[in-house]
């Protein structure tokens, strides 16, 4: 059975922070992989971020992006409206109807 086990490494020994499920004297086959705090993260992406926009392969969000005043809403939504009224009807069935025909009697 594998599990994975946090350990600290102090005077030469790896020391579990929890109890394990070993035998006394079995043998093990570790895997080390160092866990990084949650700021060392942050410190490299501030370094790279700089390089990642000045070579155009990024772009922030600028704080007017996608934000639409409400005249222009109003207006959308007019030659919303507009276009709905001249569009007519498609012919025949809607597909619910077709559909519930095709499955036959429950």
């Amino acid at each position: 059975m594998s599990e994975t086990v946090v350990a600290v490494y102090e005077n030469g020994v790896l020391r579990p922070l929890n109890p394990v499920s070993l035998s006394e004297g079995q043998t093990v086959q570790l895997t080390i992989v160092p866990q990084v705090s949650p700021a060392e993260p942050n410190n490299d992406l501030k370094k790279l971020l700089p390089s990642l926009i000045d070579r155009g392969l990024l772009r922030l969000p600028s704080s007017k992006r996608g934000q639409v005043d409400k005249a222009e809403l109003a207006k959308r939504e007019q030659e919303r409206r507009e276009r709905m009224k001249k569009m007519k009807p498609l012919p025949g069935k809607p597909l619910s109807e077709t559909i519930i025909e095709d499955r036959g009697p429950w």
